[in-house]
């Protein structure tokens, strides 16, 4: 049959030995049995029925499925949009996560990204990257893989084509994604979080996060990096960092210092009602950094088909009804033929 497997249910280890056992151990004492006629009340039925019987309950074990194929599944009503800094600054190697290890601040980003993932394991996700300017580079999508994906590739923002970190350039596509959410599942709980050294080194001033306020339920900005800070890498073309050749700061003529500003992510944090944490040696996203989730659930479509196994045992359970009952009834009249 099409689509038929085997998902045992106590495991591929457990179940078979359980089977083969039943099977085996019936099989031993009918073959005892028959030695032992005539001085014995089973009959060659009785035990054939007795056999059919532990057959019947080896396969159940086994668990014959049917493998079905959907493009929807049962999500939570909760939406996390998730917006990473692609600055140059990012580039520096002054962060931390987890470990005594140091590395860039888009490493940490990116393992931040996967911990926020951990903690949503039935939601949907949206991603978000800022620099010149600001993109939602993934809708909101309830395949947590296309988030890690996009995490793992994120490539810093050119050297060249940089013209100052704009913290603020995350504000319109949050707004925009966070507003459709909305206007799409009104009951639905938004999440944001911001990850960033809060290095805002643009002439212009910050816009506000505020506006966020009236579609966001839950919010939190994560600083990678360090206040101590480090040098600047050139970025290439094709986002690849140089190793020896910085980005210099034009009033020393010296390669520039960037540093965490803790300060501004604060304040951020503040602007949209949410927390600030930094992660470092000492601190990783967790449990502690869940925002408010939704208690609802609904049907999404997904862009890829989800297989999943629905157990196919009635048809044998049936069967060893049956055979039980016929045993119970093969039972009371050889007792009442023995009073």
């Amino acid at each position: 049959m099409k689509g038929l497997t085997l998902d045992p249910m106590f495991g591929w280890i457990v179940s078979p030995i359980l089977a083969v056992a039943i099977v085996a151990l019936t099989v031993v004492l009918a073959v005892r049995s028959h030695r032992q006629r005539p001085y014995t009340d089973a009959t060659a039925v009785d035990w054939t029925r007795r056999i059919l019987a532990a057959v019947m309950l080896a396969v159940m074990l086994l668990t014959p499925s049917t493998t079905l194929k959907t493009e929807s599944r049962a999500v939570n009503a909760t939406d996390v949009f998730i917006a990473v800094d692609v600055t140059g600054s990012m580039g520096v190697s002054d962060a931390q996560y987890g470990s005594e290890e140091t590395m860039s601040r888009i490493d940490a980003a990116q393992q931040a990204v996967d911990g926020i993932v951990k903690l949503y394991p039935d939601a949907s996700f949206a991603a978000i990257s800022f620099g010149a300017s600001g993109t939602l580079e993934v809708p909101l999508t309830p395949d947590s893989r296309a988030i890690e994906n996009w995490a793992s590739t994120l490539t810093l923002e050119p050297t060249s084509a940089s013209s100052g970190s704009n913290l603020d350039k995350a504000v319109d596509p949050l707004l925009l994604a966070t507003k459709n959410t909305r206007n799409q599942h009104p009951d639905d709980t938004i999440i944001v979080y911001y990850i960033s050294d809060g290095e805002q080194t643009s002439n212009k001033s910050r816009r506000t996060f505020s506006s966020l306020r009236a579609y966001v339920n839950g919010a939190q900005t994560v600083g990678v990096g360090s206040t101590d800070g480090g040098q600047i890498p050139q970025i290439a073309d094709d986002g690849s960092m140089s190793t020896d050749q910085f980005v210099t700061d034009p009033s020393t003529g010296q390669p520039g210092i960037s540093k965490l500003d803790e300060k501004t992510l604060k304040a951020i944090a503040d602007e949209m009602s949410g927390s600030y944490v930094h992660v470092d040696a000492g601190r990783t996203i967790d449990e502690r950094d869940v925002q408010q989730t939704s208690s609802d659930w609904r049907m999404q479509s997904t862009y890829k088909q989800r297989e999943h196994s629905v157990p196919a045992i009635w048809p044998f359970a049936i069967v060893f009804a049956v055979l039980l009952l016929w045993e119970a009834v093969a039972w009371m009249r050889t007792s009442r033929r023995l009073l």
